[in-house]
């Protein structure tokens, strides 16, 4: 009878630690329903909805949260959002790091995709400012003139994201001496309707253009070529430099791995390569196909790679 209730309790010792050390030691998720974010570009909301839609595949409750991208952060930190799939080294990194800090805010790791933010002219405006992309050509008065357009003369025009975005684009033009006039376009789909509009034209325009993104791919162009982008650049608010390049990340609030923790698995091995968004962010804004239709299909034809999320 002793060998009998030993075996039992060896065998339930070994179960316990089987399950301990093996992939199967997740809990359950909450059933309450965990609060992704949503921004204003195409890029993230497919990021976002492509998550999001997976998660609920398997069962876990998704809320979609519209979200300041810069105070975002604050919202992880106290918990009231959980989870922002887009975090852009570009534009985003110091307002991430101070969160980080906090302890408050974790990093889910890369998300595949590499970030470029920067100022950005039709390959066409180079006969009329031929000394591009090299930024000292932007301080030429012929060059000047070239940009200038009747709501800003005798001053160039730069056509910069919305002002939720950060960027430093008025603090740039003063450091670097540049007789430039920042106007702000109000909404991300007004930026590039602006560049459409003039890229049909052959007109003037000098812009902020991001990637991942379709503009570069469906237009040709460069990006002005500012002085290398440096920590202390910024650190030291001097911002005589060009915008930092480097990964998006994802971000969560500190809480997600306990509550969510299988959630939090899955979003951490999120990847998308750069040249695949791209041509999703296409079919939402060229093609004009539903944004979530265009999510949807992505899950219907890759989940075999979205399941292995969960694994």
């Amino acid at each position: 009878m002793r060998k009998t209730q030993l075996s039992l309790l060896l065998s339930a010792i070994a179960a316990i630690s089987a399950s301990t050390f093996s992939g199967q030691t997740l809990a359950a998720d909450s059933s309450d329903p965990i609060k992704l974010v949503l921004n204003d570009w195409t890029g993230e909301l497919l990021s976002t909805r492509i998550m999001g839609e997976a998660l609920k595949r398997e069962g876990i409750k998704v809320d979609y949260v519209q979200a300041d991208a810069m105070a975002q952060f604050q919202g992880l930190q106290t918990g009231d959002l959980d989870v922002v799939m887009e975090v852009w080294a570009t534009t985003q990194r110091d307002v991430f790091e101070k969160a980080l800090k906090t302890g408050k805010v974790e990093n889910l790791g890369e998300s595949g995709m590499k970030a470029r933010e920067e100022w950005w002219y039709p390959e066409y405006m180079k006969e009329k400012c031929p000394g591009l992309p090299d930024w000292k050509a932007l301080k030429e008065p012929e060059c000047v003139k070239a940009f200038s357009t009747a709501d800003t003369a005798p001053k160039g025009r730069y056509l910069g994201a919305p002002v939720t975005w950060g960027g430093f684009d008025e603090e740039r033009v003063a450091a670097l001496g540049l007789d430039f006039e920042v106007i702000h376009a109000g909404t991300d789909a007004a930026l590039f309707a602006e560049l459409d509009s003039a890229y049909a034209r052959k007109a003037p325009i000098l812009l902020w253009i991001y990637a991942p993104h379709w503009a570069p791919s469906v237009y040709k162009g460069e990006f002005v070529e500012f002085p290398p982008y440096t920590p202390p650049c910024y650190e030291e608010k001097k911002y005589d430099c060009g915008k930092p390049f480097g990964p998006i990340w994802k971000a969560a609030w500190s809480g997600v791995k306990d509550k969510w923790p299988k959630a939090h698995a899955a979003i951490s091995k999120f990847q998308m390569p750069t040249d695949e968004m791209n041509a999703l962010i296409v079919k939402v804004d060229r093609d004009k196909q539903p944004l979530e239709d265009v999510a949807a299909k992505w899950l219907d034809e890759n989940e075999a790679r979205w399941k292995a999320w969960f694994q």
